[in-house]
């Protein structure tokens, strides 16, 4: 059981809650909702004791286990010699058990491998495998799934709903274990709390929906009172007299007092535009690769690889886990060589490269100090730009370290945009964003004149990026696009 009471968190002078009080029982499943940075994972490093300086109390009852976002520098990873050793330190399963396991995670690695040297994608399941293998009374995932295709999604999801112990999980795919949810807590940022919603994530949904409407309606009414207000000001210039200076003056202070209390529109409710950079001037073929090979040992991973994209052409590579479409990105930005074949660049190509592991951040650099080195912008522009991708205020102050990986991403891709890059090269852009997040970023990739390529198991940020082609794998050829490709935008 968790039990939390008037408990409050700021990073700075900015809080994440204040007064928060709610309980999860014994054996339920909570799902943990609410927009990028608004302190979800912030929440479960609370409760496991790696997270101090609130106020309040939190009382954690039984065996807990947290599976983080990122597992970077797991000490218990760095000092395992194996796969092996670090998922089963107990020695209880069986190999066969741990291999089993494996393929529900789409995870296949050597058990007598050194797990320091894993991708990060390969990590954040090991340490799930770790997780789940030592039967915690409390289980605390932030986002599980990503790096997982649908199977891989929904074979983890339905695992957890199976789970005898309670559970919460921040994910953007509750929809998959829907029927297995009890309760939601959601984060409301505008007010600071932790609003509980009992029922499955279809009534929350539905619920949050209503609440946001009604709301939305408020608004209108009270903005149109504040207006017809502010007109009846107007006509009462034309008294000149003390009374009617007088009265002029309640008007006034009647037209502040309702304008203070006008209830703030929740961020899904507010339309943002996103302007960009002109990409520089570029041939018409700004990168191809020709007949390109890779192989790890036996296992032949690109064959024959000839690909080309055009001067201002969007192309989704398309193609199930392991099929090559990391390691034909890889090759293409110089980060792993090719056994045969070359990469031909136009000499005026400027690459944007999208990767989830966000290792071109300097993590003790704020906000603003990594927008401006990248893009060597001011700080008006800096600010402007970054309010678009909702670093708002103080926020871009905020330290690098302290963002959540979907608040990363949104800076990631703000600092590609924010130059002149004729070319975009984006591996899975929407793997840590929630629903607001992944629109904007949607916007602003909609709007972008140069070549994309893209990578993403999520079919309608495909969709409406509208490719003019797809690069097939692991067929290894160029087709026009065609809608009735997202089904293998998924496919497994």
């Amino acid at each position: 059981m968790i039990s939390v009471k008037d408990l409050s968190f700021s990073y700075g002078e900015r809080p994440l809650y204040e007064g928060i009080n709610f309980i999860v029982s014994k054996g339920q499943k909570v799902g943990l909702v609410g927009p990028n940075g608004s302190g979800k994972s912030t929440l479960l490093k609370i409760f496991t004791g790696k997270e101090d300086g609130y106020s309040g109390k939190v009382k954690v009852q039984g065996k807990l286990a947290l599976v983080p976002q990122e597992v970077k520098y797991d000490p218990e990873m760095e000092v395992s010699n194996t796969v092996r050793e670090y998922v089963n330190p107990d020695e209880t399963y069986k190999d066969y058990e741990l291999k089993k396991l494996f393929s529900g995670l789409e995870l296949d690695v050597n058990l007598n491998k050194k797990p320091v040297n894993l991708s990060g994608g390969q990590k954040t399941k090991l340490a799930l495998a770790r997780a789940l293998l030592s039967e915690p009374e409390i289980l605390l995932l932030d986002e599980p799934t990503n790096f997982m295709d649908k199977a891989g999604k929904k074979w983890v999801m339905t695992f957890l709903s199976k789970y005898d112990g309670t559970v919460i999980v921040i994910s953007h795919d509750l929809a998959l274990m829907d029927k297995a949810i009890d309760k939601v807590l959601a984060i409301n940022p505008a007010k600071k709390t932790i609003e509980e919603y009992k029922g499955n994530y279809t009534s929350f949904i539905k619920l949050k929906k209503e609440k946001e409407e009604l709301l939305k309606r408020q608004i209108l009414v009270k903005q149109k009172h504040i207006k017809q207000m502010e007109e009846g000001l107007k006509k009462m210039t034309r008294f000149s007299s003390a009374k009617g200076v007088r009265a002029r003056v309640r008007q006034q202070r009647r037209i502040e007092k309702e304008k203070a209390a006008l209830p703030e529109a929740p961020k899904e409710l507010r339309v943002m535009k996103v302007n960009l950079p002109e990409p520089a001037k570029v041939g018409e073929l700004p990168i191809r690769a020709v007949h390109l090979i890779k192989a790890y040992g036996a296992l032949q991973v690109l064959k024959d690889v000839n690909f080309a994209i055009e001067r201002g052409q969007r192309v989704a590579l398309i193609g199930a886990n392991g099929t090559g479409k990391s390691t034909f990105i890889k090759i293409l930005m110089g980060l792993l060589g090719a056994d045969n074949g070359e990469v031909i660049k136009n000499p005026s190509v400027k690459i944007g490269y999208y990767s989830q592991e966000f290792e071109i951040f300097n993590f003790s650099k704020t906000v603003i100090d990594t927008f401006m080195d990248a893009t060597k912008t001011d700080e008006r522009f800096a600010r402007a730009f970054l309010g678009r991708y909702m670093f708002i205020g103080d926020k871009v102050f905020q330290k690098v370290e302290s963002l959540s990986g979907g608040e990363k991403t949104r800076l990631s891709i703000a600092m590609l945009m924010g130059r002149d890059n004729n070319l975009l090269v984006l591996d899975e852009p929407t793997t840590y964003l929630d629903v607001l997040s992944q629109r904007i970023i949607l916007e602003s990739l909609k709007e972008y004149k140069g070549a994309m390529v893209v990578v993403s198991h999520t079919p309608e940020f495909i969709k409406e990026l509208l490719p003019d082609r797809a690069f097939l794998f692991p067929e290894e050829k160029m087709v026009y696009w065609d809608d009735e490709l997202l089904d293998r935008v998924v496919e497994v």
